[in-house]
């Protein structure tokens, strides 16, 4: 429900409107030498209002650290961290409260609890990911040289060329849309830009590379690695498919043009191809683990729509508020942070093995 993980368990809470947001984190090893500035780099890079094509709502979101440090390093008590709201409209989801949006959780939330928080979005707002990008950057920390970075690859038609083997997150960072290759980037602001203007809102692809991952991370059956993987990015708010190595691609090949042949590499096995992605059998194989993220345009835009109110009469509905005319931009440091808790649960399960 609101909780992932067996040994390094996240469980977070909060809504987009209500007083705070925050991340419970149980399983850190003790002695990890933490600060807040370690988690606020993260989510700085998640945060509303950080460019002209993002939502203009502001907040700082500066972490708090309530419990399970002490003296700059973890104590293994569970790690409390919290996040105040500062910059709410509640009045903009005034018609909300009327009518569905068409394509967002209204409708599904209604019928499921009754009772619920529609402002923002509540509990189904992406700005709930702040306490999984916050339990993340502590993840990190604990995989040390394993680097993962996540990159826009596509928005709407728009492709990037990116060098999985050498793409860094400093070359991320460089634009407002995070993709590294400065053309592509360069058009996908443009398309971002229009939808903005128009009321309308995009979707695309996030690509996510993991390198220095050791073999043998990953469970049989229920718990193999890339379904763990494939659970929590489809968790992520807007996601719609969820790709690992050749994906969808792969169906094309033969099995002759697909399999990855085994070679030696001084002391080292390792594959003359990737197109596993980086996990075989469930179990990742020591090569890059590679995956792909499909999003949604923004269900929530400035056009007028039909659809029906609560009381069951069809009617029309221009929304209101402040939201992001493509999330993906956004959702990059949500896609590190969500593969970072994967990793780091299975890191220390084959740890503890």
């Amino acid at each position: 429900m609101n909780t992932t993980g067996q040994l390094f368990r996240v469980t977070t809470w909060g809504e987009s409107h209500g007083t705070a947001l925050g991340v419970v984190i149980d399983g850190c090893p003790a002695n990890l030498a933490l600060q807040e500035k370690d988690i606020q780099h993260d989510l700085n890079r998640r945060k509303p209002g950080q460019s002209t094509i993002t939502t203009t709502r502001k907040e700082k979101d500066t972490v708090e650290i309530l419990s399970g440090v002490y003296k700059g390093k973890t104590t293994g008590a569970p790690i409390s961290l919290i996040v105040y709201n500062k910059d709410q409209r509640s009045k903009d989801y005034a018609k909300i409260k009327k009518a569905y949006r068409p394509s967002h959780s209204d409708f599904t939330y209604h019928k499921k609890y009754g009772n619920y928080d529609p402002r923002g979005g509540g509990r189904a707002s992406a700005r709930i990911t702040l306490g999984r990008v916050a339990a993340g950057a502590i993840a990190k920390k604990i995989l040390k040289k394993i680097a993962i970075v996540a990159y826009v690859q596509r928005v709407m038609d728009v492709e990037a060329l990116v060098d999985q083997r050498k793409v860094t997150q400093k070359q991320v960072e460089k634009n407002i849309v995070r993709c590294p290759d400065t053309d592509a980037a360069i058009e996908m602001i443009a398309l971002i830009t229009d939808a903005k203007k128009n009321g309308d809102s995009l979707g695309g692809v996030i690509e996510c590379v993991v390198r220095n991952l050791p073999a043998g991370l990953g469970e049989p059956e229920f718990d193999k690695l890339d379904a763990d993987l494939a659970k929590i990015c489809m968790s992520i708010p807007a996601t719609k498919g969820f790709e690992i190595g050749s994906g969808f691609q792969g169906t094309y090949l033969y099995g002759s043009e697909h399999n990855d042949p085994f070679t030696m590499k001084g002391k080292k096995v390792v594959t003359t191809t990737n197109n596993s992605g980086g996990v075989q059998g469930g179990i990742s194989n020591g090569m890059p683990l590679v995956l792909r993220l499909g999003f949604k345009p923004t269900s929530t835009i400035m056009q007028q729509q039909r659809t029906v109110s609560k009381s069951k009469k069809n009617v029309k509905l221009k929304a209101t508020g402040r939201h992001d005319p493509c999330v993906i931009p956004r959702a990059v440091p949500i896609v590190e942070a969500s593969v970072a808790l994967v990793l780091c649960d299975h890191f220390l399960r084959w740890q503890a093995r």
